[in-house]
């Protein structure tokens, strides 16, 4: 549900776009995707922080968890000041570089200007976010999250068309609307969190003196998590350049299908968590032998679920495209693309939560070697697809059958021959 709503941001500012203009729909992406590289440094240090707190939860260690979650907030809001001073000196260059079409060069860097203002938000919610899913208390998530999505739905109608007397702003009506919904999301965490939590239990918000070895202890977990997540978007971000490369038009549909991905992968991405929680909860009981069997009962479920959501897409196709555009000829042309698109979710939520059972063994170093194999080939792929071949937008989306496949295969053979069950962190 937390996901679901958190979602629905990406889904609803995608949806006005479509409205508003192809080069908007098209800049929406890049410069969305070049903001959730950002993001994600931060998500995967909060991953570290969130298997921590798994493993200490799973050993009865409560008064730790506290420690690492204030350590957590140390660290990410220096990381958050960072990468916003990085945006500001190197991010108008580094996409007028890569950029083909300067009307979505222009619109992007609108885009960004904005956005970034909302990445310490996002980095005070995501700490919470592994603050709640490790000690397997998620119904905040929910909470926060609905209402994150209800004040960027709200903000999005005023502010990208201008509606009852606002500003329209367009691109940077959704950009502004993203940063008030995350202000909006950190406010109701700090104020449930001291209202609900007790603090005591967990030494929570005591906020000690900087310890370097707590920062260290959580750098080791996180470091990899943060370079796998990273270089995980930077593949998703490096492919849709080079549909840019392409055009207008194939980037514009490849923006309605990543849509469309938000609902798709909503529960297999949960259920990733749940599996990457579960796994370093067991591992920290000395269950190491339960493992296995909840990440197949976790895939089993997944891949069940996702079914349901594939029948829904191919009965509804044309309902569902046209949430994207009113345009005939674009909903004509993402047909194709998003019939491959639902083939690839069968392998993905299998695959997504056998990976997730790796980084939840605290052995992040092989989860960043295999998205280092898993991107380097499929970005080979779709590059030579789409450029070196000229090949149609559908063809070049079947890269995403390798990627996935790839992941599954990697993590399930170091499960099975790997040394992982009594890893220390």
């Amino acid at each position: 549900m937390s996901l679901l709503a958190q979602n629905i941001i990406i889904i609803v500012d995608t949806a006005f776009l479509g409205h508003v203009g192809e080069a908007e729909l098209g800049a929406s992406a890049i410069g969305g995707l070049f903001y959730l590289s950002l993001f994600i440094i931060g998500f995967g240090f909060a991953t570290g922080t969130q298997i921590l707190i798994g493993r200490r939860n799973g050993e009865k260690q409560f008064t730790s968890i506290g420690n690492y979650v204030d350590h957590s907030i140390y660290f990410l809001l220096l990381l958050c000041l960072l990468l916003t001073v990085f945006s500001y000196n190197f991010s108008h260059h580094i996409l007028g570089t890569i950029l083909a079409s300067e009307k979505i060069f222009q619109l992007s860097i609108d885009f960004m200007d904005i956005r970034i203002w909302g990445l310490g938000f996002a980095f005070i919610n995501m700490t919470f976010r592994a603050f709640y899913i490790g000690i397997t208390n998620t119904k905040y998530l929910t909470y926060s999250a609905v209402i994150m999505a209800l004040v960027n739905i709200t903000l999005d109608y005023l502010l990208i068309f201008g509606n009852f007397g606002f500003p329209q702003m367009g691109i940077q009506g959704a950009a502004f609307a993203s940063v008030v919904a995350e202000l909006i999301s950190s406010v109701f965490f700090i104020s449930i969190t001291l209202l609900r939590v007790d603090r005591n239990k967990y030494k929570l918000f005591y906020f000690p003196g900087l310890s370097l070895n707590v920062i260290k202890k959580i750098f080791n977990v996180s470091f990899f998590v943060m370079l796998q997540y990273f270089f995980s978007i930077f593949s998703w971000y490096m492919f849709f350049i080079i549909l840019e490369q392409t055009g207008e038009r194939p980037l514009a549909i490849s923006n309605i299908l990543r849509g469309m991905y938000m609902i798709f992968t909503i529960p297999i991405f949960s259920l990733g968590s749940a599996a990457n929680t579960m796994v370093s909860n067991l591992l920290g009981e000395n269950n190491a032998d339960h493992v296995i069997p909840t990440i197949k009962r976790i895939s089993k479920i997944s891949f069940l679920s996702i079914l349901g959501l594939i029948l829904f897409g191919l009965l509804f196709t044309e309902p569902f495209i046209s949430i994207y555009t009113n345009d005939p000829s674009l909903m004509m042309e993402t047909k194709a693309p998003f019939y491959v698109v639902l083939g690839v979710m069968v392998i993905f939520s299998v695959a997504m939560i056998i990976f997730n059972g790796v980084s939840g063994t605290g052995n992040t170093r092989i989860s960043l070697l295999i998205e280092l194999v898993t991107m380097l080939i499929y970005l080979a792929l779709a590059y030579t697809l789409a450029v070196i071949f000229s090949l149609p937008i559908t063809y070049v989306w079947f890269s995403e059958f390798v990627y996935f496949l790839l992941l599954g295969v990697l993590s399930i053979f170091y499960l099975k021959f790997g040394k992982w069950k009594y890893k220390v962190i």
